[in-house]
């Protein structure tokens, strides 16, 4: 493929044909406006791209548009996405349009991918088969850096494999980095000392695009062994300073945070697989793409999509290891790993600090309702020689 091929849901207007409101977003995207111009000379319509198909689907229609590679500057992502996902959402001739996936050629896909990816995160917490357990710090927000480190501890005992800041906390005065990052560190050492077990603690780095990479490079330097970026917040420019910078040596943790703005209605908006995508190429390690039976409102035969757009080939790049969080917990597991395989990370948060017995408790609760899955045990079997699990299952259920 030579070009760049997007494809788009949308509805026309009410006084608009199919194939007229295709165009329109054709004609907005590359040369075209509003009326005939007369400096739109002969030799700019080679940049005029095509309208591809245009096949009636639900409500409205899907459409495949053909972008002329020529129209992109190689590796300028804001500049990508002003072409595919730009002003075409305002169009009076659409009553919704939405951004589906997008298909691009060697040429302007010049980025490294994860440094990473799924196996070596693996290889960095010692796992070959199993899904990971994931927690996030909670409260989100407000607890001191001490308290901080001894809610990781606790789930690093209880068996976690990550632990990851919440998206809101990055470097308030109540519990900066320069005090956290240290203190989660030296209680996950102590863990370790425990356990034998190496956990990874992704420290929210997020922060304007100019200062990004100087502040992830000090919390590596505090001690951090995973970063993470709130990266709908910060930009795509700002994951993509991360991944090319080569002193950073320490995964990449990535928030889709704000992306239900875009990718909620199913309309209207942005997919998530364009965003999948763009983590993946530009160094995103691991994503937090969804659930099929938590909090967050997802359809899961597009997730499943979503997650083969991190894990399946792509310009030789290591697949990015796909995230399920959003009011996960030990009952839920099954249906989580059932769907989506086992190469994921469940990331409990209330799932895990909610146990009536604490934090560990709750980490030991979602490890074994992993085990359980991998040894082909039913959960509720499994939970009755299982003390946490049995007591998370009597607090939440099942799925």
């Amino acid at each position: 493929m030579a070009d760049v091929i997007a494809t788009y849901y949308f509805i026309p207007d009410t006084v608009t044909t199919p194939e007229a409101a295709a165009e329109a977003i054709r004609d907005e995207e590359t040369t075209g406006t509003w009326t005939d111009i007369t400096t739109r000379l002969s030799y700019v319509q080679r940049l005029d791209g095509s309208v591809e198909s245009v096949e009636p689907a639900g409500e409205g229609y899907v459409t495949r548009i053909r972008f002329p590679a020529e129209l992109f500057e190689p590796g300028n992502i804001p500049q990508y996405l002003s072409i595919v996902a730009g002003n075409l959402f305002g169009l009076s001739r659409l009553s919704a349009v939405r951004l589906l996936d997008i298909e691009l050629p060697d040429v302007l896909v010049p980025f490294r991918g994860p440094k990473f990816g799924i196996q070596g995160i693996r290889r960095l917490i010692g796992t070959k088969k199993r899904p990971h357990v994931g927690t996030i710090i909670k409260p989100k927000v407000g607890l001191t850096p001490s308290d901080t480190a001894a809610v990781a501890f606790q789930a690093a005992i209880g068996g976690v494999d990550f632990i990851k800041d919440d998206e809101t906390l990055t470097d308030q005065p109540f519990c900066p980095i320069a005090e956290r990052v240290p203190a989660v560190m030296a209680a996950l050492d102590e863990a370790r000392s425990e356990t034998g077990r190496q956990v990874l603690y992704a420290v929210n780095i997020t922060t304007r695009a100019d200062r990004i990479v100087e502040r992830a490079l000090e919390a590596i330097e505090l001690g951090a062994n995973t970063i993470m970026i709130d990266v709908i917040t910060a930009g795509f420019s700002a994951l993509q300073a991360l991944g090319e910078e080569q002193a950073i040596k320490v995964p990449i943790h990535v928030h889709r945070t704000m992306h239900a703005a875009m990718t909620r209605n199913p309309q209207h908006g942005i997919a998530m697989r364009p965003i999948a995508r763009l983590v993946r190429m530009l160094g995103g390690d691991q994503l937090h793409t969804g659930t099929v039976s938590g909090k967050m409102g997802h359809d899961p035969s597009l997730l499943v999509g979503d997650n083969q757009a991190l894990t399946s080939a792509y310009f030789g790049m290591k697949p990015s290891f796909p995230v399920a969080s959003g009011g996960l917990h030990p009952g839920k597991v099954y249906a989580e790993l059932q769907a989506l395989g086992t190469d994921i990370v469940l990331q409990a948060g209330g799932g895990i600090h909610g146990h009536p017995d604490g934090t560990a408790a709750g980490a030991r609760a979602m490890r074994q309702a992993v085990d359980a899955f991998m040894a082909g045990v039913h959960v509720t079997e499994y939970a009755r020689d299982h003390y946490e699990l049995e007591r998370a299952l009597a607090t939440w259920g099942t799925a």
